[in-house]
């Protein structure tokens, strides 16, 4: 274990684990919602009752440098599947039960920058499981 957290960090935080995988989205611009579990920890810690899977994210992961996850850059997850960020995602009321007072704007990137979750579009399709490794290639803009 010691081995596999010390190359992500090495490697800046941009190789991770698939944490889970919750089902629906729409379009192919919003096929995938991701979202970090180190997010989903930090807003549990100030108290919001958020867990993984209740803001609606498709795929939750872990051990990546979320500020690089923006527009433009791609998540391998697994062999064979890659992702490419379209968007940050705007939050609605439908995820206001996993905030202190229904403050779902908590995860604005607006208002709060860094902690949105995204919207991918899939490039490459394929099975993935929990456990699946996740690589981030960042933006070449």
């Amino acid at each position: 274990m010691e081995s596999e957290t010390g190359s992500a960090q090495l490697d800046n935080h941009r190789t991770g684990t698939l944490v889970s995988i919750n089902v629906s989205r729409g379009g192919p611009e919003r096929a995938v919602c991701v979202y970090s579990l180190e997010r989903i920890h930090s807003l549990q810690v100030e108290g919001h009752p958020i867990d993984v899977g209740t803001v609606g994210e498709n795929v939750t992961v872990e051990g990546i440098d979320w500020d690089l996850v923006v527009p433009g850059a791609r998540l391998r997850v697994g062999n064979e599947v890659l992702l490419e960020i379209a968007s940050f995602t705007d939050p609605c009321k439908t995820i206001k039960g996993s905030f202190i007072d229904g403050k779902f704007i908590r995860i604005a990137q607006k208002l709060h920058p860094g902690w949105s979750r995204v919207y991918a579009r899939v490039l490459s399709e394929g099975p993935i499981r929990s456990g699946d490794p996740v690589q981030l290639d960042p933006t070449t803009e």
